[in-house]
């Protein structure tokens, strides 16, 4: 069998040093990755270095339209289970994690990765939303979060770390980024309360913070490959972060080596954040 550490191999060898024995990091722990629609997502990308660093997976994918562009990616992850996830769905995210506990009693960590809002809400102004549109965006991208924390809590004995995608438009207003501001604020503003909530139980919670990456999520912002080169313009390091980037974070605050840290948001951006 090839090895996992050159399966999935980082390519950025200036930052990563190919040849470090990686594939032992996080042995042994099982985790839930939520959100991987193709090779591009980002939540690809997390459980890719999850993967290399030794870790056990369940993948989910969206729905039947969703599966086959999933299910191969989540097999060469060799995930030890592939289900159907809508978080609108009633029943299915318990369905999740019932199969978890059948398959593994316990979960380590959980990569929340999903978001949605109307494409009309979405593409004009916040104070023209519509009821409808924003209580849908906030149950897919942000209360979906705090359900997955309530359900992993009992399976997470031995502590884990609870980790959630957000984007700097959360707490900057960012040309066309539009509602999904307030709904990754209160995505964040979560982070902390679950982390207050749980951290006597040594589970962590985090938000990650990433800069523009062009994954089909992102396709649904109005004019976002403008917002990308303005971000490469205005970064400190003049270029966009890589999936494999974030990926590497990600297994960090997995590890027992992020024991110290809950209720962040940590940044990847290439220093986007600090320019305003």
């Amino acid at each position: 069998m090839t090895d996992r550490s050159e399966q999935f191999a980082d390519p950025l060898s200036t930052v990563w040093d190919p040849n470090t024995r990686i594939g032992d990091m996080l042995s042994g722990l099982k985790g839930l990755v939520v959100g991987i629609a193709n090779e591009s997502s980002i939540a690809y990308g997390c459980a890719a270095k999850l993967r290399a660093f030794g870790a056990d997976l369940a993948i989910t994918f969206l729905n039947e339209r969703a599966e086959p562009h999933v299910r191969p990616l989540a097999e060469q992850l060799e995930a030890a289970l592939i289900l159907p996830l809508d978080v609108q769905e009633p029943g299915q995210l318990e369905t999740v994690f019932e199969a978890i506990k059948a398959k593994w009693g316990r979960l380590d960590f959980i990569i929340h990765s999903i978001a949605f809002a109307p494409k009309d809400d979405l593409h004009g102004r916040v104070v023209d939303c519509s009821e409808t549109g924003f209580l849908q965006a906030m149950r897919v991208s942000c209360y979906s979060f705090i359900e997955m924390a309530r359900l992993a809590e009992p399976l997470m004995n031995n502590g884990g770390a609870l980790i959630t995608m957000s984007y700097y438009g959360a707490d900057k207003v960012i040309g066309n980024y539009n509602m999904m501001g307030p709904v990754k604020s209160a995505l964040e503003a979560s982070v902390r309360y679950l982390a207050n909530d749980l951290a006597h139980k040594s589970i962590r919670t985090y938000a990650v913070s990433h800069g523009p990456l062009k994954t089909r999520a992102a396709s649904g912002i109005a004019a976002f490959d403008e917002m990308m080169e303005e971000a490469v313009k205005r970064a400190p390091a003049h270029r966009l972060v890589e999936i494999a980037e974030i990926g590497r974070i990600v297994a960090f605050l997995v590890s027992g080596a992020s024991s110290g840290m809950t209720g962040e948001t940590i940044y990847i951006d290439g220093g986007l954040h600090h320019v305003g």
